[in-house]
């Protein structure tokens, strides 16, 4: 299974028997399923997606954003009852171009991919267990 590294962007190949013993990097040692919400931006984005094996989810997202703010508990809650999807965040004002590329018009969207393929899309905010229910559902987890 390939995983991107989301500290230094290196692919790593790591058994599926193996996911649960915490994998490192090889290049920067980095964790790679740390459970907890990764940034990503205009330039990291493409290559995360593309090079993950594991399902993501991004949570799209602005500093000025209140539903945005109140939300961020629950996708970080959502990241560690699912320790097999790989949660993102990227912030719409600074990294336009994704943004404009998903065609993110609201805020917050979650887009869940598997694949490196959009597979669903949801806006508004939500609690963690309405995303866990809608990550599990979307993804037949």
């Amino acid at each position: 299974m390939n995983l991107v590294c989301s500290s230094c962007g290196a692919k790593n190949r790591v058994s599926e028997a193996r996911l649960d013993e915490g994998p490192v990097c090889g290049r920067c040692k980095a964790a790679l399923l740390a459970p907890v919400p990764l940034a990503q931006g205009d330039a990291t984005f493409a290559g995360f997606i593309q090079g993950t094996d594991l399902p993501i989810v991004v949570d799209f997202w602005a500093d000025w954003c209140g539903p945005c703010k109140a939300m961020a508990p629950a996708f970080a809650q959502a990241a560690q009852l699912r320790p097999r999807v790989r949660f993102v965040k990227l912030d719409t004002e600074r990294d336009t171009a994704v943004a404009a590329q998903y065609g993110i018009r609201s805020i917050p969207t979650m887009i869940a991919f598997r694949g490196g393929k959009e597979v669903d899309r949801v806006s508004g905010a939500m609690g963690a267990r309405e995303i866990v229910a809608w990550i599990d559902r979307t993804l037949q987890l």
